[in-house]
């Protein structure tokens, strides 16, 4: 027996429940987790070089999204800087006059119109900085706005052929998280900005008392970078390695209890092994943060050891210029305050820069799937679709899937007249929801053509196509709405129409389900919330009719609209379909129930993508050496599924009516 190769993560190799359960580590498939571990693959430097960048598109964000307030943040910005300068100065006039020859209140008395200059300069720095976190308040939410329409807005037109496919999604997952990003941006590029503003405040002040004390700042600073640097990275890479166990052990407390996994739990006493592996990975994860922990004290130890080498000297060198008379006492202890905020303002740098290069990943992520969007949106514009098509015509259709090599579609050709209802019919992956697909305008054909009343597909209106469709698919959406809204969305322009409301809801016989919910139309329609309700199969599928019929379209494609009904919904729904058609309005049915389909006017039946056998109910049952027999084998055999024999079965109330089609059936 061949076993799995132990995977790595941050050289760490796997434990034996995880290799076990999983196989290695565990990472989650969705578009955000590529971007997991880049601080670690990224040097300080290569972050630092797309700084100018990242910041540059958060001003231009934050522009249009609130000039007024950015301008705000920008002026409290700088006064803040030269408030603080000025206060650093000003403490130096203090010191200067504290440290004078004479009587300490003629000092006291000396010093004091500079103290009150270093209280105003302190009371405005406050005063900006509130004024900037305003503003920055004011700004986040609507640069978070701006980036979350910048992408939603074109995704909403993106063709079903991209927006199915899996790499697409994954840029959508990750730009999901860019939508806050774009607040966070804000955020740190402020922190930047902050600590930018604290570092030139001090070296001008160290520059004005003597040019020696600028150099010693760095001297200072450089082993605090590293430290602060190393730091960062250190407590990321804890965050990575944590993040994997966090899996493995959600997972697991999931499962542990898991409704559907309760019966094998105790049964197969699965729950006893499940827990012991899930306190394994507790007691390694623990093992692993201690380590880590360690490592980082030693970090933390080398770079202080090295800045207080460093801090040192430059107090040697501070010291010596105040011995030999460079610079007076009072210079020297506002040197000492300007080195101190200095390297405070750096940590916060390199702090803020980390944390502005992870998520301008995010960022660009977003910004990726709004121009990939805009690249496969629906054409906007058109040639009109006046009315209901009196014909659509399938010419030569072939349609294949992005990424697959064969065709979905193969050279269908067929007619749909106003008024029709017509069947398709055929076993799965035949190509029947494909075909409504494109019928309904979510597909353009790879080859041939689908043209309404002679106008090609492509050249019409899209939005107008789809205007004149409704549709019940097969995977009908859930929506998490009320019951009022799962209906009415189908037709948003005319959501308080309650008359039209009720009259959908009576077409679809879906009154009986509104009447049994707590709260009626308002009744929230999803357990997953507080006063929501769960609906069955069959529930959802009247809610679907009634949505359908709410939008009182031409054309109405229904993909298995009964499959979750009782034999006695089944048989009243397709009666009321029927009805529909008869008004004037053009039904597509795809459907494995082909006793349904007898009163189609044409009968496509479909295999492997082609159409094998056309006509009414009539012809295709009757034996025919020129058809395949396709139609009428299938029928066939679910017929003998009804077959009662000779058994004597009461036909009475809406079981009768499901045992009554099975005779007319057979």
């Amino acid at each position: 027996m061949r076993w799995p190769r132990t995977s790595r993560h941050s050289g760490q190799p796997s434990s034996p429940p995880e290799q076990l359960l999983f196989g290695g580590r565990l990472k989650w498939a969705s578009g955000w987790t590529k971007h997991e571990g880049a601080r670690l693959d990224a040097t300080f430097w290569s972050i630092l070089r797309q700084i100018p960048h990242l910041v540059a598109y958060t001003i231009a964000l934050a522009w249009r999204a609130d000039r007024g307030a950015l301008i705000t943040v920008a002026i409290a910005q700088i006064g803040q800087a030269a408030a603080a300068t000025f206060g650093l100065l000003a403490t130096n006039r203090v010191l200067i006059s504290l440290f004078a020859a004479g009587p300490t209140a003629d000092r006291i008395s000396s010093a004091l119109p500079s103290l009150l200059w270093v209280g105003g300069a302190s009371a405005v720095a406050a005063t900006l900085r509130a004024i900037s976190a305003g503003a920055a308040g004011q700004l986040e939410p609507k640069v978070e706005r701006i980036a979350v329409l910048t992408m939603l807005t074109p995704v909403i037109r993106v063709e079903m052929e991209h927006l199915e496919l899996a790499d697409f999604h994954k840029v959508l997952e990750s730009g999901q998280h860019g939508q806050l990003a774009a607040r966070r941006l804000i955020q740190h590029s402020l922190g930047i900005a902050e600590a930018l503003m604290a570092l030139i405040a001090a070296s001008g002040v160290l520059l004005i008392l003597h040019p020696i004390l600028l150099p010693l700042l760095v001297a200072v600073v450089i082993p605090k970078a590293w430290g602060s640097i190393r730091a960062a990275r250190r407590s990321y890479e804890s965050v990575q390695v944590w993040l994997d166990h966090f899996r493995q052990q959600a997972e697991l407390r999931s499962l542990l209890i898991s409704q559907s996994a309760g019966p094998e739990l105790k049964v197969h006493g699965a729950g006893p092994f499940l827990l012991e592996n899930f306190d394994r990975m507790g007691v390694e994860a623990s093992t692993e943060q201690s380590q880590l922990a360690r490592q980082e004290a030693r970090t933390e130890l080398l770079t202080s050891a090295l800045s207080g080498f460093t801090s040192a000297l430059t107090y040697a060198v501070l010291a010596w210029l105040l011995t030999h008379g460079h610079m007076p006492l009072a210079s020297g202890a506002t040197a000492a305050l300007a080195l101190t905020s200095g390297t405070a303002g750096l940590r916060r740098l390199v702090t803020s820069i980390n944390q502005l290069y992870e998520q301008s990943l995010f960022m660009t992520d977003l910004i990726k799937a709004g121009d990939e969007a805009r690249r496969w949106a629906i054409p906007s514009g058109g040639i009109p679709v006046p009315q209901p098509p009196h014909e659509i015509k399938f010419d030569n259709v072939s349609f294949t899937y992005s990424g697959r090599d064969t065709a979905a579609l193969k050279s269908v050709s067929l007619t749909i007249r106003r008024g029709q209802i017509i069947a398709l019919v055929g076993p799965n992956g035949s190509g029947k929801t494909t075909l409504s697909k494109l019928l309904a305008g979510l597909y353009l054909p790879s080859e041939g053509q689908v043209s309404w009343d002679g106008t090609d597909l492509r050249e019409l209106d899209r939005d107008d196509v789809f205007d004149q469709v409704a549709l019940v698919l097969q995977d009908y959406e859930r929506w998490p709405f009320t019951a009022l809204a799962n209906v009415a969305i189908s037709r948003p322009s005319h959501i308080h129409d309650r008359d039209r409301l009720d009259q959908a809801a009576d077409l679809a016989k879906a009154g009986p389900v509104i009447n049994e919910l707590p709260r009626g139309w308002g009744t929230l329609c999803s357990k997953n919330y507080e006063n929501g309700v769960a609906l069955s199969g069959g529930q959802w599928q009247r809610i679907a009719l009634a949505r359908a019929y709410y939008r009182q379209a031409a054309i109405l494609i229904c993909d298995e609209p009964t499959s979750s009904m009782d034999p006695a919904a089944e048989i009243a729904a397709f009666q009321q379909i029927r009805d529909l058609a008869r008004a004037g309005q053009t039904v597509i049915l795809v459907t494995h129930r082909l006793h349904s389909v007898k009163d189609a006017d044409t009968i496509y039946v479909m295999e492997d993508g082609r159409i094998v056998e056309a006509g009414d109910f009539n012809s295709l049952m009757s034996p025919n050496p020129d058809q395949p027999g396709h139609f009428r084998t299938s029928f066939m055999l679910q017929s003998e599924q009804y077959h009662l024999g000779e058994l004597a079965i009461p036909t009475q109330g809406n079981h009768g009516l499901a045992l009554d089609d099975a005779k007319e059936v057979t």
